[in-house]
């Protein structure tokens, strides 16, 4: 049997292996002249930077497939954990380190306020319970049928999924700082943690179980890494392919049409790419009644990114791996990003700088950095080309003042993108950088599924499908198609009376 698989990010990667793995034929189509997706990789000054994830979470994921085909990972890539897991550095200058061990964790928590010591138990306690149900129990199972959802109602009315992570937290901590700690890590999947369902405090815990991680070489190397075994075993790759249509015939999948107007036929095809943006532009309207234009314009994207990446001839010793630069406002400045959709003025920010895990990713005395701002997708009124450079100028101004002295003389390499990369280069509708944000209305069976309902033989993974965003997320969504898509080991054996 043949498998398309479009796009060559995480999912695709990861779902091209498996069904592979399973049997069936598997060609690769990705649109760019690179695998990766949001985790590509910019070479430029003899710097190397990750061009999106730098987190790396629940290792088990990648070992997972390599040991589809008896490979042993370690001979493809090398994880080291990162410590502290992000240093966080508050407006008015105290930092918090978030550690994995608990005795270390309480101890910051101790230093900035002893009376959230026992709050931070029972929130851990809860995110820990949440997890058990929301990853553990759920993250690669499929939400097809609404009677999937009814059965884990009772368990997300106990959790209090209802309740917003902000929300959940402060109920447990007082501390507006450690508020804003413990919060803030649905930003990583798009999410606003006042509003995003508490169900996502699932990362807190997720984090503590695994820990935090970088791959030498960083993310792109794992990148390379799943892209070598896929060609070591049998997987078609084609870069530079773009698909422009999805080929349906009586309510099935019959194969694709790239850019260039080759016809590839396929038994299943596998998208790794935005779903509003396969349903409304690669697949004719009278192919797809649940998914209409009218129904995926009510689909509420997540927030984008303005990254800038940039190279310095000297060294900061002594920054943390990650670092999450915090503003004055907090509560204040989301809904300026999520829902006013205007440019504040001040920023929050996640520095990240792989050069202290990693020296060879810069030349020799030098340091490799990326910087992220949450800012409006592109349903703001906002000309990315007239505020790109000024946005960016202004980032550079605020690491220089509060973190990284000298960073301006220094520089010797530095470029950005806008949410108009990710509308234009990864195809992602509003220019979102998270898909469709997750919110309790836009997940498990309310967001889009892994199976097409309107489509047989059509199936979507990525950050736009169950479960969603992050790492853990998206290889999770590949998962999900071991309990969905038919193994063709099995239709070959009834082929051969086996």
């Amino acid at each position: 049997m043949k498998a398309i698989v479009i796009g060559a990010g995480f999912g695709g990667l990861a779902a091209a292996l498996r069904l592979r793995a399973r049997g069936y034929d598997v060609t690769v189509c990705e649109a760019r002249g690179e695998p990766g997706g949001r985790a590509a990789v910019f070479h430029e000054g003899g710097y190397t930077f990750d061009a999106g994830p730098t987190v790396i979470t629940a290792p088990y994921l990648f070992e997972e497939l390599f040991a589809l085909f008896g490979k042993d990972p370690r001979d493809y890539y090398e994880l080291v954990p990162v410590d502290p897991f992000y240093r966080v550095i508050f407006d008015d200058g105290a930092h918090f380190d978030y550690v994995g061990e608990e005795d270390r964790l309480l101890a910051q928590i101790a230093r900035l306020s002893p009376r959230d010591v026992d709050g931070y138990r029972k929130l851990a306690d809860h995110a820990r319970r949440i997890f058990e149900v929301g990853y553990t129990g759920l993250a690669d199972k499929p939400f097809s049928r609404v009677t999937d959802m009814l059965k884990v109602v009772p368990a997300m009315v106990r959790l209090e999924s209802h309740k917003s992570v902000y929300g959940l937290v402060s109920r447990y901590i007082k501390d507006e700082r450690l508020r804003q700690v413990f919060t803030f890590e649905p930003l990583l999947v798009g999410g606003n943690p006042f509003r995003a369902s508490s169900i996502y405090l699932l990362i807190h815990w997720l984090e503590r179980k695994w820990g935090v991680h970088f791959a030498k070489g960083g993310t792109t190397a794992l990148v390379g890494a799943l892209w070598r075994l896929m060609q070591e075993e049998g997987v078609e790759t084609r870069l530079d392919t773009p698909v422009a249509e999805i080929l349906v015939e009586g309510g099935r999948v019959t194969g694709v049409v790239t850019d260039a107007g080759e016809r590839l036929a396929a038994d299943v095809v596998v998208a790794n790419a935005d779903p509003t943006m396969v349903y409304g532009r690669m697949i004719d309207p009278r192919h797809r009644p649940k998914h209409g234009d009218a129904a995926l314009a009510r689909t509420r994207q997540s927030m984008s990114l303005v990254v800038a990446y940039f190279g310095a001839s000297r060294t900061y010793p002594e920054l943390a791996h990650h670092t999450i630069l915090l503003g004055p406002r907090y509560k204040g400045l989301l809904a300026d990003i999520f829902d006013k959709r205007v440019l504040a003025d001040d920023f929050s920010l996640y520095l990240h700088a792989p050069t202290r895990t990693d020296a060879s990713l810069a030349p020799p005395g030098h340091e490799a950095f990326y910087v992220l701002s949450p800012v409006p997708n592109l349903r703001a009124d906002i000309d990315w080309a007239e505020e790109g450079p000024r946005y960016e100028a202004r980032i550079l101004e605020h690491l220089e003042r509060r973190l990284l002295p000298g960073l301006r003389e220094s520089l010797t390499v530095k470029f950005h993108v806008t949410p108009e990369y990710f509308a234009r280069e990864l195809r992602s509708a509003d220019g979102a950088a998270f898909g469709p944000e997750p919110l309790l209305t836009q997940s498990a069976w309310f967001r889009y599924h892994n199976r097409s309902e309107d489509v047989g033989g059509l199936y979507f993974v990525g950050a736009g499908t169950h479960p969603g965003g992050g790492l853990p997320g998206v290889l999770n969504t590949a998962r999900v198609l071991d309990r969905v898509v038919p193994d063709a080991r099995r239709g070959a054996a009834r082929a051969t009376g086996a």
